[in-house]
């Protein structure tokens, strides 16, 4: 059997990681990795992936691929994405993002006596928090401005505090979450089913299973650290932003309803509207401008808020879009050097079926994204392997899918090197290294319970 390829896959994925670990520009490295493995299938006389309209010269074609990919992202999932960047954009900046943290939070108020549980119980509300503000480091960032001063005056530690505000963002699910937007892409599927039928049921469990875990790690950890002066901290409410009113909350969250009530999840309508994620992020920003304009009684303030839509959806076309295409190229070098096909013989020769892959490849991407600090370029180079995999193996390719794109937004919260690891770090001042360790063993018992739910109970 030929493991050549394969052979050299590994190592391009071991030089790809090592140069996102020493934090070089990830966009350049997924990219010239892709085409460098091209290169190197087509030395080999592997067959690369097929190409729309082929040029008649092999060094053309690798531009070619790029601009396919260009192509079919921008119209598709690309678009999206950078609909989602600018309307949570557009939301931050009118304050609407932080009325809903401050109404969300409330409720932790009413449990002041039991600092550790309280700490917890900040999970599951932070999770809702996240699939309506789908920015890590963003919810991180509103979560230490509302509510890390809270649960210090309880009485728990800095880092434990800041470690429960990080794993909030443990669970990339929802309309808005990028990630999803591309597993539901690699799928084929509609975004808001892969979200209520596949994510739904297994975030659940993980979330409170990781809640426990968080509650014994914290309060074991805390006992074991030097005793700390508890500072009174006081929430700051005299922003530089005037603060929003209580009613705007409804903004971040009325595309998830629009695309849950109105598309026939729970046929609220006779005749189920065809929604899709962009057309409510856009309708949604255009009813926020609309009270918004008619709340301040500045017309002309309110148009001229509209370019922090824009800038979110170039911010995100930068950032995220670029990398999804760099991504799609080094998956497509992967699938050159016949990468797929050398794991569908070691699971074939190891008797591993398709659900011993499937937790290999989810704690692959859970290490691999410890390593990058980022989920997004993780899921995205791996995540298009799937269906070829689940294909050779008979299965079904959302069980692959599913624990994979989770485990790549879970191992975000374990890097000391991801953003929203280190912005609220920063804030508490405590090491970036201390969150991930601190984070270790309660993201680790989600991904086994993930695991566990997906391949033993679904």
């Amino acid at each position: 059997m030929d493991y050549v390829g394969p052979i050299a896959a590994c190592l391009f994925i071991v030089v790809a990681g090592r140069s996102l670990l020493k934090g070089r520009y990830p966009h350049a490295v997924l990219l010239l990795s892709g085409l460098a493995m091209m290169a190197l299938a087509l030395a080999l006389g592997y067959r690369l992936p097929p190409l729309s309209e082929p040029t008649g010269a092999s060094f053309f074609d690798f531009f070619r691929y790029i601009e396919d990919s260009f192509a079919g992202t921008l119209a598709g999932v690309g678009l999206m994405i950078m609909a989602i960047g600018g309307f949570v954009a557009y939301m931050d900046d009118i304050g609407a993002s932080q009325a809903l943290v401050r109404i969300a939070t409330r409720p932790l108020k009413w449990f002041s006596k039991y600092p550790y549980a309280t700490t917890s119980m900040l999970i599951p509300i932070g999770q809702l928090l996240f699939v309506t503000i789908p920015s890590a480091a963003g919810l991180g960032l509103l979560l230490m401005a509302s509510v890390y001063p809270l649960i210090i005056r309880l009485g728990v530690s800095r880092l434990s505090a800041v470690s429960v505000i990080v794993a909030c963002t443990s669970f990339g699910i929802g309309p808005a979450s990028a990630i999803t937007v591309r597993a539901a892409a690699i799928l084929d599927v509609p975004v808001v089913d892969f979200f209520s039928s596949g994510q739904i049921p297994l975030v659940i469990p993980a979330s409170l299973v990781m809640a426990v875990a968080f509650f014994f790690v914290n309060r074991i950890a805390d006992r074991k650290l030097p005793e700390e002066r508890r500072e009174e901290l006081a929430q700051d409410d005299a922003d530089a932003q005037e603060k929003a009113p209580a009613y705007y909350a409804i903004f971040p969250v009325l595309p998830l309803l629009m695309l849950l009530l109105l598309s026939g999840v729970f046929s609220v309508l006779p005749v189920p509207l065809e929604l899709d994620t962009t057309t409510a992020m856009i309708a949604t920003t255009a009813i926020a401008a609309a009270v918004h304009a008619l709340r301040v009684r500045d017309v002309g303030r309110s148009l001229s808020s509209l370019k922090i839509f824009w800038k979110g959806m170039a911010d995100i076309f930068a950032t995220v879009v670029t990398l999804i295409i760099a991504a799609d190229i080094f998956a497509k070098g992967l699938i050159s050097l016949d990468l797929i096909g050398g794991l569908l013989r070691i699971a074939s020769g190891l008797g591993l079926g398709a659900v011993g892959v499937g937790i290999l490849m989810s704690v692959m991407i859970f290490l691999a994204t410890i390593l990058m600090g980022s989920g997004n370029a993780s899921f995205f180079a791996f995540g298009p392997l799937a269906p070829k995999i689940a294909s050779g193996l008979g299965a079904n390719p959302e069980g692959l899918i599913l624990p994979m794109q989770l485990s790549s937004s879970m191992g975000r919260s374990v890097s000391p090197i991801a953003g929203v690891v280190i912005a609220t770090a920063e804030i508490a001042k405590v090491p970036p290294m201390a969150v991930a360790r601190r984070n270790f063993i309660p993201l680790g018992v989600a991904l086994v319970t993930v695991l566990v739910v997906q391949y033993a109970f679904r």
